[in-house]
């Protein structure tokens, strides 16, 4: 047996507060009646009364409760083959991790914040995309290939760190030449690069990276983080104390977004440029307006095992104890006069 929703036992922890509410129910009653009716004549009136029947109806309103509760899990027993069809995108997102991404003119920090909103997108979609992750600093590195497995994704996803890449520095030319690779194969598809940086380039030659993606096929939708005002890069020491990034020369280093550099790419591309501002960080937009919009890659999985649901019989059971509770009376028959 398999169950689809199992949070859905946490309810019964509910179960002692509603026989400890029954009992106050009956408890309450019974004074209410002896406030206005003489003790004797309780005496005479219990004789018409059972306590076992008043027990089953608390017995039988648990028990639905119960079954209630195990209808809200999904049970499930049994199985058929199905073939599955599905009919979506290849993304593949790349993600910087240079320690530029420290900088915290974005709340708690760029790196936070694109991770925080990479999350939120992979929780809107209906599983039929395929989705990858690329972290590039000095080198970039598939640190997820492009799968339907989120949870493996977003697995990946939370180890990212400026640890993640060796290589200090950024090399955005590396990125989009790692992006195209993973691709590589995939012919009947449009084929998508979502790349969140601040747009630093210390080393290679991100636009002529951007023209041979381009000649391949693969459009990027660039994702500026951070202001152009900048900030200060906050590190870690290894005595693990907090201190700013300097340069070579002693000087510290300030982190500008390069939306200049960004928008080209985009454009050379065929993708869009989205400013990360605030609350809206850009990726719904990207997904709804854009991506939405590209050629989905129709894909024949071979027969999947569906099981069976049966949280019918449990819901069923327990509106008949519902019923029956309804039905049963509290007072005896044939009792004498």
């Amino acid at each position: 047996m398999n169950f689809a929703n199992p949070q859905a036992w946490v309810l019964l922890w509910l179960l002692p507060l509603i026989a400890l509410a029954l009992h106050l129910f009956y408890q309450y009653r019974h004074q209410m009646m002896s406030r206005f009716i003489q003790t004797h004549l309780l005496d005479e009136l219990a004789e018409g009364f059972s306590l076992k029947r008043l027990r089953l109806k608390a017995v039988f309103l648990m028990a639905a409760f119960v079954l209630m509760v195990a209808a809200l899990s999904r049970p499930q027993w049994g199985y058929h083959m199905r073939e599955v069809k599905r009919n979506g995108l290849d993304i593949m997102i790349t993600v910087d991790v240079s320690k530029s991404m420290l900088t915290q003119d974005v709340k708690p920090s760029r790196l936070e914040r694109t991770k925080l909103a990479v999350k939120d997108l992979i929780m809107k979609l209906d599983g039929s995309d395929h989705i990858g992750l690329i972290a590039f600093a000095g080198d970039a590195m598939v640190m997820c290939p492009l799968t339907y497995d989120y949870n493996g994704f977003l697995l990946s996803l939370d180890d990212l760190s400026v640890d993640s890449i060796p290589r200090a520095g950024t090399n955005l030319s590396g990125a989009i030449d790692e992006s195209v690779k993973a691709y590589e194969g995939r012919v009947d598809s449009d084929k998508a690069v979502i790349l969140v940086t601040d747009g630093e380039e210390e080393e290679g030659n991100a636009l002529n990276a951007a023209r041979k993606a381009h000649d391949k096929g693969v459009r990027i939708y660039t994702v500026g983080v951070g202001t152009q005002e900048g900030d200060l890069i906050q590190v870690t020491n290894a005595d693990g104390q907090t201190e700013f990034l300097k340069d070579s020369d002693g000087n510290v280093v300030k982190s500008h977004l390069n939306e200049n550099l960004l928008q080209q790419i985009a454009y050379i591309t065929g993708g869009a440029y989205v400013r990360s501002a605030g609350a809206e960080f850009g990726l719904d937009y990207l997904y709804e307006r854009q991506l939405s919009k590209l050629k989905k890659h129709d894909m024949q999985e071979k027969m999947a095992k569906l099981y069976d649901e049966r949280f019918q019989w449990p819901l069923t059971l327990a509106f008949v104890f519902l019923l029956a509770e309804t039905l049963i009376s509290t007072r005896r028959r044939n009792v004498l006069r």
